[in-house]
């Protein structure tokens, strides 16, 4: 059994679990971080010295795995299917630099540009200049994104993929704040698709209300 520490309003916890929603994994996951603390006691430093959510062990005698998108490839090397993970390098490859873009790329321009500012920062505090600069360079990304989904259903081709989980699930996120968005009729018809995913709204469609200041 996984057993899983980070809480559930944690925008990486939520790609974690995505992922082993995806996966039907079974699964403990204990509330660490933010206002459950934990993060700075020893026992958890020794399996993360970075003090930081998610960590995962798979099985009692498991290691100590940190960073999300190494545990997510992790448990899609040990657990999914093809489809989700290929076993061909190359295959896998293509996958894996979308899975990179959403997460590296994608998700960057997005938590901390965006949704700390508008979401985790009082008002008084906010740079509305900052903020519109952060989300019309947050577009341009989805712009490529757009693209891509013109062509397939999902962002790395035909099937649901580890590449949609690391970018779609910044999007509940992005749909809900009360920002202005320019229209991308590919991206929202995607984000709709999302949702219907009955691990998306278990794991990702989670408010984030307890998260403002």
């Amino acid at each position: 059994m996984l057993k899983i520490w980070g809480r559930a309003t944690s925008s990486n916890v939520q790609a974690l679990m995505w992922t082993v929603g995806e996966l039907g994994l079974e699964h403990e996951r204990y509330d660490v971080g933010f206002k459950f603390g934990g993060t700075d006691t020893p026992e958890f430093l020794a399996m993360n010295p970075n003090g930081l959510i998610p960590v995962v062990k798979d099985g009692d005698d498991g290691e100590a795995l940190f960073e999300t998108g190494a545990i997510c490839r992790y448990l899609a090397a040990r657990y999914a299917r093809d489809s989700f993970w290929p076993k061909d390098p190359a295959a896998r490859a293509h996958v894996d630099k979308w899975a990179e873009w959403g997460k590296v790329t994608a998700a960057a321009a997005f938590t901390m540009p965006i949704f700390w500012p508008v979401v985790r920062t009082p008002e008084q505090d906010r740079d509305p200049e900052a903020i519109a600069g952060a989300i019309a360079a947050f577009d341009r990304l989805l712009g490529i994104a757009e693209a891509e989904l013109q062509k397939h259903a999902f962002l790395a081709g035909d099937d649901f993929t580890l590449a949609d989980i690391m970018f779609g699930h910044i999007l509940y996120r992005y749909y809900t704040m009360e920002i202005d968005r320019a229209a991308r009729p590919a991206v929202e018809a995607y984000y709709a698709a999302m949702t219907e995913r009955a691990a998306y709204r278990a794991h990702v469609m989670v408010s984030y209300e307890s998260l403002r200041p």
